[in-house]
């Protein structure tokens, strides 16, 4: 159902934008006045690169219970790029859609936090996503003279405006962690007993996300602007990172899938503090049944983007000779 939603709304997303942009240009024409300050908007082309963070259950925070950003661990902070086009269809609106690249990670080695430190479970993973956002500016934005007329009234359209955006869209992970100087997928392994007897299904690769965020954007010529975009990105899976259920028979992991996938399915230290019990505890947190993941909480990611875009020239209209 949700792939459905998202093909839907993809698709259905531009006729939208482009109906309606349509149908205002029309009701100007039929009035004698042009729609939108006299002008077409232009579309924008984006390009933007930045830092990505990881929101779930892999390091974080130096204790069990923070939300949000304040689980965020910095250390994990990886690139983050996108491509984006832009179409206004008026003042306050614009549709954008683009693809955008994130590389997550995450460590339990970064946090003090006894039970995720003893873990000692990693991933990383490459994030490829397309989605469809809609955009509201808090500003109009200002519009310049055609032919840029010197002291021409309307001449200034350098301007800076603020706008936030929601929308839906789909992405593609792939986990991966370190075996003997290696990267190695995850998902095949079935690291949480996945397709064994008694254990969950494997899960896709594929997920629907929304995203949402706010950004701004300065123009520094008629045609080029630079921004900045924070993003988050909800989506509606719990393994970007591998982890998300219970602990599965070891010895059975070994038996199915080898060594590898029993080494990455318990790669715990055994070196829980005296004070909260030692290594006995450490070795039965572990155990067949026990947390290794939180399921109802979905992973989430975030990112920041310094962005440049750059504005189609409008044609210019000339009179004709005869």
């Amino acid at each position: 159902m949700l792939k459905k939603l998202l093909i839907f709304l993809l698709i259905i997303t531009p006729i939208i934008a482009s109906a309606q942009y349509g149908g205002r240009k029309g009701r100007g024409m039929r009035t004698g006045k042009s729609f939108y300050n006299r002008k077409k908007p232009r579309p924008e082309f984006i390009i933007g690169v930045g830092a990505s963070n990881f929101l779930g259950e892999l390091g974080g925070a130096n204790q069990i219970g923070t939300f949000f950003v304040r689980d965020l661990e910095f250390k994990a902070t990886r690139p983050s790029a996108q491509i984006a086009i832009r179409k206004k269809f008026n003042s306050r609106f614009a549709v954008k859609g683009g693809y955008y690249y994130q590389l997550l990670s995450g460590d339990d080695k970064l946090t003090k936090e006894p039970f995720r430190n003893n873990r000692n479970l990693h991933f990383r993973s490459s994030i490829h996503e397309v989605s469809g956002q809609l955009e509201f500016f808090f500003t109009k934005e200002q519009q310049g003279h055609r032919y840029q007329i010197k002291n021409a009234k309307g001449m200034k359209s350098y301007n800076f405006q603020a706008y936030g955006f929601v929308g839906v869209g789909g992405i593609f992970y792939n986990p991966q962690a370190k075996y003997k100087g290696n990267w190695v997928n995850l998902q095949p392994l079935g690291t949480e007993g996945q397709g064994l007897p008694g254990g969950p299904k494997k899960y896709s690769r594929f997920s629907v996300v929304i995203p949402y965020g706010l950004g701004v954007k300065d123009a520094i010529t008629k045609e080029w602007s630079i921004g900045l975009e924070i993003g988050m990105r909800k989506t509606f899976t719990d393994y970007i990172d591998d982890v998300s259920g219970v602990y599965y028979d070891n010895a059975a992991i070994r038996t199915a899938h080898g060594d590898m996938a029993a080494d990455l399915a318990d790669p715990s230290l055994l070196n829980y503090p005296e004070s909260l019990g030692g290594a006995s505890v450490a070795a039965y947190q572990t155990n067949p049944g026990e947390v290794r993941g939180h399921s109802k909480h979905k992973d989430a990611y975030m990112f920041i983007n310094v962005t440049a875009s750059y504005k189609i020239p409008a044609k210019r209209r000339t009179r004709s000779k005869f």
